[in-house]
């Protein structure tokens, strides 16, 4: 811990405390989005297409919906079309002509998986029987899966109407390319030829899911005043009621969406799947209707991340200062534009202080699903090449890797390549905590390597919205627009209590219906302890102002006499003793009204956060097996609300990473079709696979924030899959470029050194 923490004197910021939401969870009585049952609801299946890319000639919906029990039969005829939006485009592209065709293939599927139709009838085994009814017509079309083949001219086309945007001059032909967006500053002929040593390498990586537990699924009721009310599994169901209501052309008001209990997302829920689907055959048919989606169905059909491929070079001199870099990264969107190449560009060099560098991205569509969020979208695939090139510049300087950091690092004032100022910031901490700690100078045994990687990312803020209530018994309702995934109604209720000085048992933190709050944005972007934070903490000084009135009222005293401390409203006027909070609840109603407060905000201040990790590797050199041994994560937390959930979260983000670097990938065969499909065969890591990760919590407060909060939700993997590789690496004796890698690739590197070969 800084001294900052040291300095404080919080009664419930800072502390471990139980959590609101554990015993329902642990006990089974929470309910998901697979746990709503409605009376005369229908089951929907959705027929999925067999192939990579295809022309549909013909849909053939009679038998399916002649066939008993089957109430409605839905194709992309039900879903309404939307027009192409035009440049210039955000940073964030929505475009509902795309959503459109990816909930359901109106002219083309595009991959394995891709949605042709759907059926809603009285039992699964009815609808699925009716699925097998529906005859559909294909022409099959070449396919591309790699981003850097499908950027070439002579690639399958997936999209004739797309031409590429962000080139010099205008183009002529379409293209599977979308944009390419570049940042830079310097001049890098200048930067490299001061160089001493250029290190010059191309990485790879492939699409992994997020490996959330549990399935998309959602249960729809239309009624007859044309309002539906939509249950789902979602990481911000503001953002589906508007998705849904801007897709199927409705008033936003006659969609009233409840989030369930969330069993993951890590970012693969942010978007619509089979929402737009249930509403409409509940429309169609005037019954509740229920989606849950297959494990098959999850990884043919929702949005992994991004696969990659990387070139870069980077040039420094022989006393370690960097001098240029340069990146281009080819990020896969998948089958519709939209990967996350502004973040890729931003995570190449942004920890450095590099006066020279320039990073180009490709936002590249191929014959795959959607790409989604994944914890930190863009950015742990950018680090990986980075990262991997900073720790062979080191050891070809003989520099040790936390010093060459250290003498390149970004301080408060400096810049990242995005153009972002950076206030008060953690890096120098991270980097001298981690070089000081016992693990960095630890001995290794024999076919063991010691790995490093430095990780930056930028969380979001934005829109959130809080209503808090004060009851007649002194507690206290703190209503939240986002659905809680990694501990937020601890956070929110910490914040809650230490603020009115009460004890936190006394304040019970809900997750709230779009119908109930003003707009909040998703639970993502390690944004929601710093701006639905910042929401409640505004919400229940509301509170107090209005209980120091109503104080001063009751003692016919001005208020700005009045102050508030330990839960009380005090002044200092002789003879008149405090009045507790459970005390002016209990008058309140009958001196004026219920007390309430509010807080709508669009939340700025997001400060840089910065991960450091160290990990242990052992290499069997007859498998290639890798074994995890050790692992420790040195991390700017701010300030850690909830110390043990930002632990979890540290922890949680290194196991990913670990998978990302080591087993996972989508496998295809080469007519497209995705041949792992569940978790048997997509080999994400289980507690065995792990070592205990040591979480070290670094806390620089962010200066914006009433209590020095920063993301700390997606820092944790952005540099993992690096420091695994690198561990690799000095086990084995060779640089590693390509993720995942698995026993055969590793030991493939292992014959080559054996043979002579490297």
């Amino acid at each position: 811990m800084s001294n900052d923490s040291a300095k404080t004197n919080f009664k419930w910021v800072g502390k471990r405390t139980r959590r609101p939401d554990g015993v329902d969870k642990v006990t089974g009585r929470a309910r998901y989005g697979d746990d709503m049952i409605v009376p005369g609801m229908l089951h929907a299946k959705i027929l999925r297409s067999p192939h990579a890319h295809a022309k549909i000639l013909s849909i053939d919906t009679s038998k399916a919906a002649a066939l008993k029990g089957v109430k409605a039969v839905l194709t992309s005829a039900e879903i309404p079309d939307h027009a192409l939006i035009k440049p210039p485009y955000g940073p964030v592209i929505t475009d509902f002509h795309d959503i459109s065709r990816n909930v359901m293939a109106r002219d083309k599927v595009l991959y394995d998986g891709h949605a042709v139709a759907s059926v809603a009838a009285t039992s699964e085994r009815i609808a699925r029987q009716a699925l097998k009814l529906i005859d559909v017509e294909y022409e099959v079309l070449p396919h591309v899966l790699d981003p850097l083949a499908a950027a070439q001219a002579d690639a399958p086309l997936l999209h004739e109407h797309q031409y590429t945007h962000g080139l010099e001059s205008e183009p002529t032909e379409p293209s599977n390319v979308f944009r390419v967006v570049s940042k830079e500053r310097g001049n890098l002929d200048t930067g490299f030829a001061e160089a001493d040593v250029i290190v010059e390498r191309e990485f790879t990586s492939e699409p992994v899911h997020q490996g959330y537990i549990e399935p998309q699924a959602c249960i729809a009721t239309a009624s007859e005043d044309a309002s539906v009310e939509l249950w789902t599994t979602t990481q911000g169901h503001f953002v589906i009621r508007a998705l849904c209501a801007k897709l199927l052309n409705m008033e936003m008001a006659k969609i009233r969406v409840t989030a369930s209990e969330i069993g993951g997302g890590f970012g693969g829920k942010n978007n619509v799947y089979a929402e737009p689907v249930a509403i409409r055959l509940s429309q169609m048919t005037g019954r509740p209707v229920r989606i849950v989606m297959t494990r098959t169905e999850v990884f043919r059909a929702t949005g992994p991340a991004s696969g990659t491929h990387s070139w870069i070079r980077v040039g420094a001199k022989n006393d370690g200062t960097i001098t240029a870099g340069e990146a281009v990264i080819h990020n896969q969107a998948g089958a519709f534009k939209g990967s996350p190449v502004g973040r890729s560009l931003e995570s190449f060099f942004s920890a450095y202080t590099i006066p020279n560098i320039r990073a180009t991205a490709y936002d590249v569509c191929v014959n795959r699903p959607k790409v989604a969020a994944y914890r930190a979208p863009g950015a742990p695939m950018a680090t990986f090449a980075a990262e991997g090139v900073i720790n062979e510049l080191a050891d070809r300087l003989g520099i040790d890797a936390i010093d060459l950091r250290l003498k390149n690092a970004v301080r408060e004032g400096d810049e990242s390549l995005a153009g972002l100022k950076y206030g008060r910031i953690g890096l120098i901490d991270v980097l001298e905590k981690a070089k000081s700690h016992d693990h960095y100078s630890a001995s290794l045994g024999p076919n063991q390597g010691r790995g490093f990687a430095l990780g930056y990312w930028m969380h979001g803020g934005g829109l959130s919205s809080v209503a808090a209530n004060l009851l007649d018994d002194g507690t206290v309702s703190v209503a939240t627009g986002n659905p809680d995934i990694g501990g937020s109604r601890s956070s929110m209720r910490a914040m809650a209590a230490e603020e009115l000085g009460i004890d936190i048992e006394m304040i019970k933190p809900i997750v709230a219906d779009t119908g109930s709050l003003g707009y909040s944005h998703l639970t993502a972007g390690s944004r929601t302890t710093f701006a639905t934070g910042m929401a409640v903490i505004n919400a229940v000084r509301e509170i107090i102002d209005k209980l120091r009135a109503l104080a001063a009222k009751k003692w016919t005293i001005p208020v700005d006499e009045i102050t508030w401390e330990a839960g009380q409203a005090v002044t200092g006027r002789e003879g008149i003793k405090a009045l507790s909070l459970q005390e002016l609840a209990g008058m309140a109603t009958k001196m004026g009204g219920a007390i309430a407060g509010h807080s709508e905000i669009n939340a700025g201040g997001a400060g840089a956060a910065f991960s450091a990790q160290l990990v242990d590797v052992e290499v069997d050199p007859e498998t290639g097996f890798v074994s995890p041994k050790r692992y420790t994560v040195f991390q700017d937390v701010g300030r850690a609300i909830s110390p043990d959930y930002v632990e979890g979260q540290i922890q949680g983000g290194a196991v990913q990473g670990i998978g990302w670097a080591l087993n996972e990938e989508y496998v295809y065969d080469d007519q497209g079709h995705l041949q792992n499909t569940g978790f048997l065969d997509y080999r994400m890591p289980v507690a065995s696979d792990v070592p205990m990760i040591d979480a070290v919590l670094i806390e620089v407060p962010n200066p914006n924030h009433p209590y020095g909060v920063r993301g700390v939700g997606e820092p944790p993997l952005v540099p993992a899959p690096a420091a695994v590789t690198n561990a690799v690496e000095n086990a084995i004796g060779k640089t590693m470029s390509s993720l995942p890698l698995s026993p055969p690739r590793v030991l493939k590197a292992i014959d080559r050194i054996r043979a002579g070969n490297d």
